[in-house]
């Protein structure tokens, strides 16, 4: 399919969604009581009934039925990330983490788009290692030798989130779709919390934030990304995502009151200029 203005603006608003998700996971596994897997727990559920209530509304405006789906495959990758991505933020620096699980999706979703045909063409490799070189300027001045658990956490977090977003470009109803895939994940994600109750640790600021997350930043943000999905090739699906560590940065900073710095500011003029690249040059072969 041919990428559109919408699907453009949807991709950005996904990606929004994506660096507010890492700024309310830091805030909540950094500063408060709360556990990784009650964080996961409540960001599941609250994420399941979130879409189900939407899925409901919408049922009631358009006067027709539309039943939850999903697929286990999907819910269990978007689990396991979810998991993953919890557990080893509380123990990894950020910039450390942010490698591991970008360089996990970045050769994950290519390599596969590559099996499937996908080939990068010069100036889409160029822009591919302008943004990776960009990241990289922002991120490895904070990189810290990581422990071998917590870097393949990180990286296990990294591929299910690619497996998650390569199978949202066969949704053809992304809110019932998002909405049965949260419903299947709360169902692991309850599991294993009952299996380690005794290690519950949870707080009202934690619980706040794990619904927002689960319920904004996570539930309908997949929604927007697997929407945007069906209009993406796979490596433009995978590069685009690299924005997210340099949105994060400009949320903390509006946010969180982090320093804007000269070394942000060329990261983002870099990284961004190699998206473009990588877009614009898809979106020409695209027209022909």
């Amino acid at each position: 399919m041919r990428p559109t203005k919408s699907t453009y603006v949807l991709t950005f608003l996904a990606m929004i969604a994506f660096a507010g998700n890492s700024l309310l996971c830091r805030w909540a596994l950094k500063t408060t009581v709360i556990d990784a897997l009650s964080f996961t727990t409540i960001r599941m559920l609250s994420g399941a009934l979130t879409l189900w209530t939407i899925l409901r509304i919408r049922n009631s405006i358009n006067y027709e039925y539309t039943s939850v789906t999903g697929n286990w495959p999907a819910a269990f990758s978007l689990f396991v990330y979810a998991t993953a991505f919890s557990y080893a933020y509380v123990s990894l620096p950020t910039g450390t983490g942010a490698l591991l699980l970008f360089a996990a999706v970045q050769v994950t979703m290519i390599g596969y788009g590559f099996w499937q045909g996908e080939r990068l063409q010069i100036k889409q490799l160029i822009g591919l290692i302008i943004a990776l070189a960009g990241i990289s300027w922002l991120l490895v001045p904070n990189v810290s030798a990581p422990q071998l658990t917590d870097s393949l956490l990180m990286l296990s977090a990294g591929i299910a989130w690619a497996i998650y977003s390569l199978l949202g470009k066969k949704a053809t109803d992304p809110v019932s779709v998002s909405a049965g895939n949260f419903m299947l994940a709360s169902i692991f994600s309850l599991s294993l919390s009952l299996k380690l109750i005794s290690s519950v640790k949870i707080g009202y600021l934690g619980i706040l934030l794990g619904i927002t997350s689960g319920a904004v930043t996570s539930g309908i943000g997949y929604v927007v990304w697997y929407s945007a999905l069906q209009r993406l090739n796979i490596t433009s699906a995978a590069v685009v995502q690299l924005s997210v560590p340099i949105i994060a940065a400009i949320f903390g900073a509006i946010f969180l009151n982090d320093t804007i710095t000269l070394r942000l500011i060329e990261a983002s003029i870099a990284t961004l200029s190699g998206i473009g690249l990588v877009l614009l040059v898809t979106a020409k072969d695209v027209r022909k």
